[in-house]
């Protein structure tokens, strides 16, 4: 050992230390467009680490990730390496760490404010769901234009039921971000138009109909008609088909990993 170098030893633990810290602290982002289907999947990602916090786990490798919760060992690592490098070999990744990582990438580290446009059966039962505000989104405001309705309040929270005339002006005092549509098909596009004209970028449409948005506004239809029918095409295939699809999906899942591929 050369006079006045720091023991061996020393030099392995500063170099096991930094490699914790830079798991901690992941790389920029790739300058890739990331698909919808992958950011749908991180939501699944945050859903399971919140399971796994819960539980007390602290660290968890993709592949009992996956194994844990019917996920995809390689496309984990794949969809999380679009946003950074997360994991350290030997350990995988700490559970707290990249659920506050992926909390941020999500927009969940700050609240955001719906509007829900249409108070009928289909408004009020999303406007009484308890499950937005685990992801950070309060319903503030109902809209609609039946004067039987209007004035009323939903749920234990009393979220008031506006006129939809009045809907631009709610929108800037209650800082509405997101907009839910709940309308019939048929005053669907009016109402987006309405929504983009108020200022919000962000949308959900439960109408069955094709919308037009503007440049900058971003619509996410939900058609449950179209997922029912995605279902009767299932079961309408015949048993064998669907017994061989299980093997081969199933095979796949099974291929040898890598050596790096363990790792994390």
């Amino acid at each position: 050992m050369i006079e006045g170098s720091p023991p061996r030893k020393w030099i392995a633990s500063a170099e096991a230390s930094s490699a914790l810290y830079s798991a901690r602290r992941p790389k920029v982002m790739k300058r890739e467009k990331i698909s919808e289907l992958t950011t749908n999947r991180l939501s699944v990602y945050l859903r399971c680490l919140n399971e796994l916090a819960s539980a007390g786990i602290k660290t968890v490798s993709s592949q009992e990730l996956a194994e844990q919760f019917n996920l995809n060992s390689a496309q984990i690592r794949k969809d999380l390496g679009y946003f950074g490098e997360f994991g350290v070999r030997g350990i995988g990744y700490f559970v707290d760490d990249l659920r506050e990582h992926l909390t941020k990438i999500l927009g969940l580290d700050r609240p955001h404010r719906v509007g829900i446009v249409g108070a009928g059966r289909l408004g009020t039962a999303l406007a009484n769901y308890h499950g937005f505000s685990k992801s950070n989104f309060t319903v503030v405001a109902l809209f609609d234009n039946d004067r039987d309705k209007i004035g009323d309040h939903i749920g234990p929270s009393h979220i008031p039921i506006l006129d939809v005339k009045k809907i631009e002006k709610v929108t800037r005092e209650k800082v509405i971000d997101v907009a839910v549509i709940a309308v019939p098909a048929r005053v669907a596009q009016r109402v987006l138009n309405q929504i983009m004209a108020a200022g919000v970028k962000a949308v959900l449409n439960f109408a069955p109909a094709l919308l037009k948005a503007r440049l900058g506004v971003k619509v996410k239809t939900v058609d449950l008609t179209t997922s029912l029918e995605s279902l009767s095409y299932f079961l309408a295939r015949p048993q064998k088909t669907q017994v061989v699809s299980a093997r081969r999906s199933g095979s796949a899942r099974k291929r040898p990993e890598t050596r790096a591929s363990r790792q994390l």
